[in-house]
Parts: structure tokens; sequence; C-alpha cells
């Protein structure tokens, strides 16, 4: 893989897997203008690489929670500690199944799908829009809403679909508060991620070879800073309810992607 086209693709998952505006939609625009041809068949060792990175920018920037939640669980007692971590468990059940499931079926929305992503990041932007006009309260995110929340994460497997503006945005609805929300979202994926890296190396399916090494290394520290950033960021986006401009950026991207579907079909 070309070095520029690593960067490239490491900024657009470290940011976009933590601003509400679909990382996975944004990686089939970024194939797509990038061309096919460009993406090779290591791609999938490359998307675990990213993927891997993002994960521990998440931690990186969680990391005082992350060591107060083991402290608290290590006293084995019911505790916040201990409830959090089954709210997290609870709400990774829908997307483990129906991953699961229709992991075929999902594998074939992507491959330059692009006006469906169009179609997804209009519906992104309007959850997004509904989410900015939600009052904000001190409410902590209950098991019941560990559940929904956990099947907005299931839906947005749809390229375009935002995962973090779905479940931030469904969290909020719910009537959580909004940085409860967007911690409760950033750290529920976390373990999401590390069990589908360990599924795709157990697959047998990830091919390596010393000269990915310079591409891979480059894609992973760029998609790791830029995830540092986006993470941080978007906390505070969250709070201040800011959402609104990546909705309107969602619907914008949506349009030009349909437009663009359409116009090479």
């Amino acid at each position: 893989m070309d070095i520029i086209d690593a960067i490239i693709l490491g900024i657009i998952q470290g940011l976009t897997e933590f601003l509400p505006v679909s990382s996975s939609g944004h990686l089939e625009l970024g194939k797509a203008i990038l061309g096919d041809n460009s993406i090779p068949e290591e791609s999938l060792l490359f998307t675990v690489v990213l993927h891997f990175a993002t994960a521990l920018s998440t931690i990186v920037i969680f990391r005082k929670d992350i060591l107060d939640i083991i402290k608290g669980i290590l006293k084995f007692k019911w505790n916040e500690d201990l409830q959090f971590i089954s709210k997290i468990a609870l709400s990774m059940i829908p997307a483990a199944v129906i991953g699961y499931t229709f992991e075929s079926e999902f594998a074939e929305l992507f491959g330059n799908n692009i006006k469906l992503v169009g179609f997804m990041l209009i519906v992104t932007a309007l959850l997004l829009y509904l989410a900015d006009k939600a009052k904000n309260t001190n409410k902590n995110v209950s098991f019941s809403n560990a559940i929904v929340i956990g099947i907005a994460q299931a839906i947005a497997m749809l390229p375009g679909i935002s995962r973090s503006g779905a479940t931030i945005s469904t969290s909020v609805l719910l009537g959580n508060d909004k940085t409860k929300a967007a911690r409760f979202s950033f750290l529920m994926v976390v373990p999401l991620i590390f069990g589908k890296i360990a599924k795709d190396i157990l697959s047998g399916e990830l091919t390596y070879t010393s000269e990915n090494f310079t591409s891979l290394s480059i894609g992973f520290i760029a998609a790791f800073v830029s995830g540092l950033f986006a993470c941080t960021w978007m906390i505070a986006l969250v709070k201040k309810s800011k959402l609104t401009y990546f909705a309107i950026y969602c619907i914008i991207v949506g349009i030009i992607a349909i437009v663009f579907s359409s116009l090479n079909s």
C-alpha cells in the first residue's frame, strides 16, 4: 500500500471512529476515491491494525476511568464499577449476536456500496439532530438503557450509520447525561474491537509480509494520533451540544455520495 494512502486511511479511521460521521462509511468512500487497485488483498490486516490503534487511543483517553473500574471490580462487591462493567457486557450482546448471525449479509453491504452509505449518513444526521435538541440531565445509563444502546450499536454495522453517533444519540434520547453517554459509548466498543480482532486472527485470513510493515506502522500511528484528538474533541462537543454541525456534514456528504453513485451507475 502507498504510504500516502496509509496515512489518509489511518486518519479517516482515527477521526471517524469517534466523530459521529461513520468510520465504515468514510472508509468505503475513501477506498472509492483512492480506487480499488490501491487497496491490496492485505486490506483486512490493515483494517485490523487501524481498529487496534483506535481501541488503544480509547484506552489512553479513559485510562483513569478504566483503572478506577478495575480497582472497583477487585473489591468483589456489587458496586458502581461492577454494575458499569455489567452494563457494558449487556450492551455487547445485540451486536455480537447480530454480527455473528448475519456476518455474511453485512459483508455484502460493503464494497463500493456508495448509495447505501449516502442514505445511511442522512439517517445518522437525523439522529444527531434529535440528540442535540434533547435536554441534558444527570441520569446514568441503566441496565435497560444498555440493551437499547447495544441494539443501536448493532444497527450501526450498516455502512454509513455512525456507531458513536447512533449510540450516543440513543443514550441521550433515553434521557441520559450527555457526557456519561459519550463515556459509555466509547468504552462499550473496546471489548467488541478486541473481540473482532481476536476472531480475525484466529480465522487465519490475515496475511502479513515484511513489505507491509511500513504502511501498517504508518497507518497505525495516523489512526492512533487522530483517534486521541477525535475522542477528546468529541466528548467536549457532546457536552456543549454541538452535534448539529455533524448532522449538517452528514447530510451534505450523504447527498454527494448518492449523486456520485447515481452518476457512476
